[in-house]
């Protein structure tokens, strides 16, 4: 289905959409909003830590952390091709698979994201 976007980025997946927000939900400090036109959750200092983008789930992580979950099939993050973003992956199957594993990789990304420096208010 096209989405409304000039980009023509399809939308997220309503099943996928759901199990975000519902684990969003379970997270103490995630602040819900829209980034790309898609769900996205925000640590308290202002920084996106995970968000969904067409019918990839997107996690920021540092340096070891990304190394660890390439080797488990995560692929970088690309909004347009050959423009990846910093410090963010696409979750592979095999960990959206397994809540648990999941949930582990979140609180890996908001203790990461939690540490950078507040981002400036506008």
């Amino acid at each position: 289905m096209a989405s409304p976007h000039a980009t023509g980025w399809s939308k997220s997946p309503p099943e996928l959409i759901t199990r975000f927000e519902e684990t969003m939900a379970g997270i103490p400090g995630a602040s819900m909003r829209k980034m790309f036109g898609y769900p996205a959750a925000f640590a308290t200092n202002g920084h996106m830590f995970t968000g969904l983008h067409q019918d990839r789930w997107v996690i920021r992580l540092p340096d070891e952390a990304r190394t660890e979950l390439t080797a488990a099939g995560g692929t970088p993050f690309e909004v347009m091709p050959g423009r990846p973003m910093r410090d963010y992956l696409v979750l592979p199957g095999a960990v959206l698979a397994d809540a648990g594993v999941l949930q582990t990789w979140l609180d890996r990304s908001l203790t990461y994201t939690e540490g950078l420096p507040a981002k400036a208010k506008r």
